[in-house]
């Protein structure tokens, strides 16, 4: 591999720097009553989220001096160190139940998510296997399969917590890195049959995914449960206008919106600083992806690129789905808005997924 370059993409990184500021102010915007009401401090949730960010940031800056192609060599430990965590959170008194999902294991007074860690590991390890198996590709049985096999492993461990809307990033950010890599149309067709007919079935299996499909399709028919959500969601993006009714404003903050500061920290985005604030954010999502993709086809070997092209893919789609589900274009996943939700699992892997591609950078040709 050639000597990295001094610096990396400066661009990427600015707007990765930019996204985590907007997302601490606003998370304090959004969390501050709900601090003082719960924890009787309206700096609780924000003074975590420095932590979780400022841990995130140190984290990404050790990564982004790794060589990239490392990553290689620890693929297979760290894959099963993933499966060994999702495995212990299913034990009880292991694995914490938060919204009716057992999908943190506690340490001290934090919590990890197994299932975030799972969605880097898989991207590392599908990266190895892609370019070390790329000849086998086009072969259902020889290479794609075995990655199938995998992927829905991993899968399937998610949705024994369960959690739908992170399984569904992972197995939709694996196709997106198998078809890059050549894998045949006609075997994404067929898979999409027998994928369909899963995701009905894991919908009909749970009451609760069905009356997210129903709140989707007509929130007003139960407005005070399970389309209270997206209602007070809509709520708070119609206010805002053009210019957003001013930073620290929100009306639906206050405890009328649920998840202000995690799941729909955008409804407050919209609320507070308007049609402008949310497409200003949007065009920062759209330079992130701009710039991933671009990494990623200058990387200097197919790992690299696939690599890139994974983290870049898991990102993406999670912006994708969260604003989705604000806007109310979907219904509910319960997936996190990256940069911005409150959290500290998905925020740190975030970060540290970004110091991979920012060394990937140091060594892509453009």
């Amino acid at each position: 591999m050639n000597d990295a370059k001094d610096s990396p993409d400066y661009l990427l990184v600015i707007t990765i720097l930019t996204l985590l500021t907007i997302g601490v102010v606003m998370v304090y915007s959004a969390s501050a009553i709900w601090g003082e009401y719960k924890f009787d401090d309206g700096f609780f949730f924000v003074k975590r989220q420095l932590l979780f960010a400022g841990s995130g940031i140190a984290a990404m800056l050790v990564v982004m001096n790794v060589p990239y192609s490392s990553w290689q060599k620890y693929a297979k430990p760290l894959l099963f160190i993933c499966f060994v965590l999702l495995l212990a959170v299913l034990i009880p008194g292991v694995g914490l139940v938060r919204g009716g999902a057992r999908s943190w294991i506690g340490v001290g007074a934090f919590s990890i998510q197994p299932s975030e860690f799972m969605k880097l590991g898989l991207i590392i390890f599908l990266s190895t296997y892609l370019a070390s198996n790329q000849k086998y590709i086009t072969s259902f049985k020889k290479g794609f399969l075995p990655a199938l096999l995998l992927i829905f492993t991993a899968f399937g461990l998610i949705m024994l917590q369960p959690d739908l809307g992170t399984g569904v990033v992972l197995v939709l950010t694996c196709f997106v890195m198998l078809f890059v890599a050549g894998a045949k149309i006609t075997h994404f067709l067929g898979l999409g049959i027998l994928g369909i007919a899963g995701f009905l079935g894991l919908i009909l299996s749970a009451p609760y995914r069905i009356n997210r499909i129903t709140a989707f399709l007509n929130p007003w028919e139960d407005p005070l449960g399970n389309g209270f959500q997206i209602i007070q969601s809509l709520y708070a993006i119609g206010p805002g206008g053009l210019m957003g009714l001013g930073l620290g404003q929100s009306l639906q903050k206050f405890f009328y919106l649920p998840e202000p500061h995690n799941d729909f920290i955008f409804a407050i985005v919209a609320e507070e600083l308007g049609f402008i604030g949310g497409t200003f954010l949007i065009m920062l999502f759209g330079v992130f992806l701009w710039r991933g993709i671009r990494i990623s086809l200058a990387a200097p070997d197919t790992f690299g690129s696939l690599l890139g092209l994974g983290i870049v893919g898991m990102v993406t789609l999670q912006i994708m789905i969260n604003v989705s589900v604000v806007i109310g274009l979907i219904p509910v996943t319960g997936i996190t808005l990256p940069f911005l939700s409150y959290g500290g699992s998905s925020l740190t892997l975030t970060l540290c997924s970004m110091g991979i591609l920012l060394n990937i950078s140091r060594y892509a040709k453009y």
